[in-house]
This record gives C-alpha cells, sequence and structure tokens, in this order.
C-alpha cells in the first residue's frame, strides 16, 4: 500500500498503526499468495461461519422489515443512515492515522462535502414530495418554496465553502495526502450518491419497487452460497475465489422462480404499490396500477383435466419481474465481483465490520446499488406512461405556479363554474 500512502512523510509498512491495520482486516498470507483459492465447500470453518452469517442475516431481516412497515419516509431514513455508514468506512480506508493528527479537523472536511451531496441529491429528488406536504400552510409553502427555488445556489456556496476550507488547510510535506483525499471523497460522493439517489426515487415510486429488487439481491446471495456450499466445486471468478459455477447457475434459476412467483405475493399488497407524493407517513390507498391487477390466464385443456382450477390469476408486472430477476441474477453480482477486485487492490477481507459474517455496510450494497439503478431505468423505460393527459398536464402547470398564482387560476375556475351553473339555470 505504499503507493497510495503520501510522500516521504508517510507511515511505513513497519510502523504500528499500519501493521494493525493490516492484521485486521487483511487476508492472510497463504491465501493472498494464493489470490484467495479456496473454495468455500473445502472451507473447513464453513459451518461456523454459516451460522453467523444466518444469525445477523435474520436480525437483519427482522430489522428491515420493521423498517417497510413504517412506511417510505422511514425506509428513506434507513437509506440515509446506510449512506452514512458507507461512507465512513469508504473514507477510513485510504485514511492514515499518523497524517490526521497532524491535520486537526481534516476529517471533518469529507463530513462537509458529504453532507451538502446529501442536500443536493434529495432537494433535487424530493422538492415537490415537501412542497406537497406544506400546501395548507401559507407560511410554511413560502417558506419550502423559497428554499427550493434557491437550493442550487445554497448548496453551491456549501461547496466554495468547503473548497476554500480545502485550501486554506493545506500544509507543506503533505500536499499528496490531501489532494489524495480530496479526490477519494469525490469518488465515494459519486459512488454513494448517484445511485443510492435511485435507490430513494424508487420508493417513492411505491414500497414495492424498492422491496422487490432487494429481495432478489437477497434470494440470489443465499441460493448462490448454499448452492456453492454444498455443490460447489468449479471456481467461477478469480476475483472472489469462493464463487462457483455451481452457485452461479443454481442461484440463478432459483432467483427467476423467486422472481415470478415473489412478485404476484407483494404486488397483491395495496400499500406497497400506491406512489408516495408527500412525506408524510402511515399507509396508503389507491386504485392499483393496471399492473397490479390481476389477469385471468386459462389453463391448457390436459392440465385442466387433472386439477379443478380452470384459470389462473396472473399480475402483468409478474412479467417485469422476469427481467428483472434476470438482471439481478446475471448482472447485479457482476457489482460484488467489483467490490471483491478493489478490495484486492486494497489488499483487505471487507470494508468493514459492522456486521458479524458480512462485513460492512458496503460489502452488502455493493449489489444493490447496481440493481436500484437498473431498477428505475426500467421502470420509466418500460412502466410509467408517457402519454401525457390532460391531469399530468394539469399537475405539471400546477408545480410551475407560485402561491398566489395558484389561488388566483383557482378563484378564477371557480367564478367559471359558477357563471355557467348560472347559465343552465
Amino acid at each position: 500500500m505504499r503507493d497510495l500512502n503520501s510522500d516521504n512523510s508517510c507511515i511505513s509498512p513497519k510502523t504500528p498503526n499500519f501493521r494493525q491495520r493490516r492484521r485486521s482486516n487483511e487476508f492472510p498470507p497463504e491465501i493472498s499468495k494464493s489470490n484467495g483459492a479456496i473454495l468455500l465447500v473445502n472451507d473447513k470453518y464453513k459451518y461456523r461461519s454459516m451460522w453467523i452469517r444466518a444469525y445477523s442475516s435474520l436480525w437483519m431481516l427482522a430489522f428491515v422489515s420493521l423498517i417497510i412497515y413504517m412506511g417510505h419516509l422511514y425506509i428513506w431514513a434507513m437509506v440515509v443512515v446506510i449512506q452514512i455508514f458507507m461512507a465512513s468506512e469508504l473514507f477510513n480506508l485510504l485514511r492514515i492515522a499518523s497524517q490526521d493528527k497532524r491535520l486537526p479537523k481534516f476529517k471533518l472536511l469529507n463530513w462537509h462535502f458529504f453532507f451538502t451531496a446529501m442536500l443536493y441529491v434529495y432537494g433535487r429528488i424530493l422538492s415537490q414530495h415537501l412542497v406537497n406536504t406544506v400546501t395548507s400552510d401559507k407560511f410554511f409553502y413560502r417558506l419550502v418554496s423559497n428554499l427550493i427555488k434557491y437550493q442550487m445556489v445554497i448548496c453551491y456556496f456549501l461547496y466554495i465553502a468547503g473548497f476554500v476550507w480545502f485550501i486554506l488547510s493545506l500544509k507543506k510535506r503533505y500536499y499528496k495526502y490531501q489532494f489524495g483525499q480530496y479526490a477519494w471523497t469525490h469518488m465515494i460522493l459519486i459512488v454513494v450518491f448517484t445511485q443510492s439517489a435511485f435507490t430513494v426515487a424508487n420508493i417513492f415510486q411505491g414500497i414495492f419497487w424498492f422491496l422487490f429488487p432487494a429481495s432478489l439481491i437477497a434470494m440470489n446471495d443465499v441460493a448462490a452460497y448454499f448452492f456453492g456450499f454444498f455443490f460447489g466445486k468449479t471456481p467461477l471468478i478469480k476475483l472472489s475465489p469462493k464463487k462457483t459455477w455451481e452457485g452461479f447457475i443454481g442461484a440463478s434459476v432459483a432467483t427467476m422462480i423467486a422472481a415470478f412467483t415473489f412478485a404476484n405475493f407483494l404486488g397483491r399488497f395495496n400499500w406497497l404499490t400506491c406512489p408516495r407524493k408527500d412525506l408524510s407517513t402511515g399507509w396508503l390507498e389507491c386504485d392499483p396500477d393496471p399492473i397490479f391487477k390481476p389477469e385471468y390466464i386459462p389453463m391448457p385443456g390436459f392440465v385442466s383435466h387433472w386439477i379443478p382450477e380452470k384459470e389462473i390469476a396472473v399480475l402483468p408486472v409478474q412479467w417485469h419481474a422476469l427481467w428483472l430477476g434476470l438482471f439481478a441474477s446475471i448482472i447485479a453480482p457482476f457489482g460484488g465481483f467489483f467490490a471483491s477486485g478493489f478490495k484486492r487492490a486494497f489488499k483487505i477481507k471487507d470494508f468493514g465490520d459492522s456486521i458479524p459474517g458480512h462485513g460492512g455496510f458496503t460489502d452488502r450494497m455493493d449489489c444493490q446499488m447496481v440493481m436500484a439503478v437498473f431498477v428505475y431505468i426500467y421502470h420509466q423505460s418500460f412502466i410509467v406512461p408517457h402519454d401525457y393527459t390532460i391531469d399530468v398536464l394539469l399537475d405539471q402547470i400546477m408545480r410551475d405556479l407560485g402561491f398566489e398564482e395558484q389561488l388566483a387560476l383557482y378563484t378564477r375556475l371557480g367564478q367559471i363554474l359558477h357563471e355557467r351553473q348560472l347559465m343552465h339555470t
């Protein structure tokens, strides 16, 4: 890791802090030399690690289920917390304790840029939701409208303040380390916020579009683990030596089956499919989208002869689910392979140790991020209707008007309706 440090003033591999950091999260020498080529089926500690992993998974499942039950706003809060943990893990990856001690408050600069990016990204995504939440109160409506109007300016000057702060903090002999941290911070912001922004957009389109793809990734991960655990013999890729072809193929088949059946189950819960247009809490009730309304397919004659059902109910979303399942089983794992290669470049086993048996939050979210982007693009391209009805156009017009203009428009429409009633009478 010498090439990742700063100039000659950096700590050497002989210093205690460096050795301690390597021992805590690095591959053992014998595994590192062989590129970690130990298949899971041959690992003598596999049952112990399996139980640790299963125990942690049950706790995570219980917690996430509770958050999902509470609704859109709490899921968004969970995503923000996960982002903070991911950013912390990635920030620490290139930090050098001896350098940071000589640069007081320099670490705060990373978080300044992080929260500035958070304000900008979520301000752009959820601005209309915030307006819809305070529409009934004239004071808060004006306050929020002004904040949204000047949000880009506020974020820009917050960023410039961080930029000036960085320049003023530069110290001789630490230039390389400081500029390396500056560039690394911006890369983290691009990776974390660009992809997680799609996750938040999916949440407010309907919890289904967050929960279903996340479940597919989890199902694929669990299936690949167990197929590799019991049958894995053929290595799949050197970046992830414990991944096998048996696990990959078995998980793909299992994920496709799960995608078709699980979409039918989730699609029948109205509160999961309704989009949230404000920032209030509570369950939603709405007229289901046509893709969540069952269609009845008659059973073939030779099948109906053996079973009493003459037709089966299929939700149209199940056909879309097959494409999402295909992506989750074939393409999304490459997010994990990318993370594995990244960790090998830094000679670490995991990005963190927050989740026993799983590593850090970044280790769990690598495939989820890739999946979230695809789901958003797929939803916007193949599911969201693009024919602009009168309702859609009126809604867009109202968004572009201020409070007084909206009030004047409603008053004028009321007068027109009143005049027409008088004419008919």
